[in-house]
């Protein structure tokens, strides 16, 4: 693999840059980024000057997205999580999650990765696993603990990794808690990476200030709040980038 080309990604709900993050210290190529909102989007701008970024997913698809191996996106939790009405994906926020079913059924991308809430074990999986299943992808799930790489916090999220039908074979290897492989992270490293991500991408003036009544703060606690851990992205970006070089 040493000569092979690097796998590429776009990230669907790209936040901050959690899973872009991760996947590019697995490896990876980020070719794009679809992100609504602004804050997020300066963040973006700032770590990822060069890579192509669209705001609306619902107006995003093969026209003006380009090819890649893996598409990557932790959707809505609005409407999944168990502290919502529990529309779950007849919501307006969470049933994005069909927006980006169409995307991946545009560009037909070798492996995606889904993230959301723990809660949609019990609030949709099955429905996001046939609906994959129906656009021609094999799918494994897990939930994992940020804690489960050091972190001093749970995060529990529900990760799903789906592989085209016709891809050269599925990935098989893990079958158990992701706790029995997972690398251990400091939270002294986990401080560091993240938040230097969304402190960097602040723009002058706007650092522990208030602009047009808004603290910045809010978007920053918003940022990480809603990003996926970049180490759980690494780890799972590692295990693709192996399994698709066999």
């Amino acid at each position: 693999m040493d000569d092979a080309k690097p796998l590429t990604f776009g990230s669907l709900f790209a936040g901050i840059g959690g899973f872009d993050l991760g996947f590019e210290r697995a490896g990876m190529v980020c070719k794009w980024q679809v992100e609504i909102d602004d804050y997020a989007n300066r963040v973006l701008a700032k770590h990822w000057p060069a890579v192509h970024r669209e705001r609306d997913i619902r107006q995003c698809g093969a026209h003006n997205l380009q090819p890649v191996d893996v598409v990557c996106g932790g959707f809505p939790c609005q409407d999944i999580s168990y502290a919502g009405l529990g529309a779950g994906l007849e919501g307006e926020r969470s049933g994005l999650f069909f927006e980006a079913v169409r995307v991946v059924r545009e560009l037909q991308p070798r492996v995606v990765v889904l993230e959301n809430v723990a809660a949609l074990l019990t609030r949709g999986l099955d429905r996001v696993l046939g609906t994959l299943a129906a656009i021609g992808y094999d799918a494994e799930w897990d939930c994992i603990f940020a804690a489960q790489f050091g972190n001093h916090h749970l995060r529990e999220r529900m990760f799903i990794t789906a592989y085209h039908t016709d891809a050269k074979r599925l990935r098989r290897q893990r079958r158990g808690k992701v706790a029995k492989t997972a690398e251990t992270w400091s939270n002294e490293q986990f401080t560091r990476l993240l938040s230097a991500v969304v402190e960097s991408g602040v723009p002058a003036g706007h650092s522990g200030g208030i602009s047009d009544g808004i603290p910045s703060r809010v978007d920053r606690l918003r940022g990480l709040g809603n990003a996926v851990v970049p180490q759980v992205a690494e780890w799972i970006g590692r295990r693709i980038v192996e399994q698709q070089g066999e």
